[in-house]
């Protein structure tokens, strides 16, 4: 590859090189092509490799780049729908839910989960941790705080494995009426055990969708869900609810 120098631009010289690097993807690079590494990069461009990284990251953050551990970056595949719309008025691990249950354990809820869940700082609850996986793979990364308030009838849970508690918490939570649910969706950055288990980096862009179920004029769960922000998209349906794809 030839050397490229940029032209003087009015915008910021990262977001300038971010477009002139996202032309070379189209052009250049094929799905899943690993790129040359940022020494490369930046002497073809003729930046300084914190300019490089600047939109390197923009490019990661918009879907088009990906940062694997042991690989390098690529260049990103199509996304793959993965549906969040708030039309889903069913409780977690019901009907089509596509979560696969990974561990359960009883713990205290963080300060922000707890004021959701109107409940005492330090109070444990069932914590349940799931993945979502989309054509063999991990796209998401939930923690579903249960209060044992809400699930009154379990019973000897914390005698079973870990996958076997989560799906007892599930089953019981299902026995309850859902009076309805809110959603808020934030960008945020991996942190250590989310990033291991999405093949993340810690601190990359990430997604984190907040859900709280209601039931009996309270809150009976608060799911957070980390989602890749390399590989999700946001959108928004006829009827004004939200949906993810990824």
């Amino acid at each position: 590859m030839g050397t490229t120098q940029l032209e003087a631009a009015p915008e910021p010289k990262y977001w300038h090189l971010k477009t002139v690097i996202s032309e070379a993807l189209d052009s250049e690079f094929a799905v899943g092509e690993i790129l040359p590494n940022e020494r490369e990069l930046a002497a073809r461009f003729g930046v300084a490799r914190a300019t490089l990284r600047q939109a390197l990251d923009q490019l990661e953050l918009e879907g088009r780049l990906q940062r694997r551990r042991g690989v390098g970056t690529t260049v990103a595949p199509p996304r793959v729908g993965v549906d969040v719309s708030t039309t889903q008025h069913a409780w977690p691990g019901a009907g089509e839910d596509t979560w696969q249950s990974v561990d359960c354990a009883a713990d205290t809820a963080p300060p922000a989960v707890a004021r959701l869940l109107d409940i005492q700082l330090g109070e444990r609850v069932h914590i349940v941790r799931r993945l979502r996986v989309t054509d063999g793979r991990p796209v998401a990364a939930e923690l579903l705080y249960v209060p044992a308030s809400s699930v009154p009838g379990l019973v000897d849970a914390d005698a079973t494995d870990g996958p076997t508690r989560a799906r007892a918490v599930l089953r019981a939570l299902r026995q309850l009426d859902l009076d309805g649910q809110d959603r808020a969706v934030e960008l945020g950055s991996a942190r250590a055990d989310d990033a291991r288990e999405l093949d993340r980096l810690p601190g990359s862009p990430v997604l984190v969708v907040t859900t709280r179920y209601l039931s009996g004029g309270g809150t009976a769960a608060v799911s957070v869900a980390t989602y890749r922000a390399d590989t999700c998209r946001l959108t928004f349906g006829d009827s004004g609810d939200l949906a993810m794809a990824s």
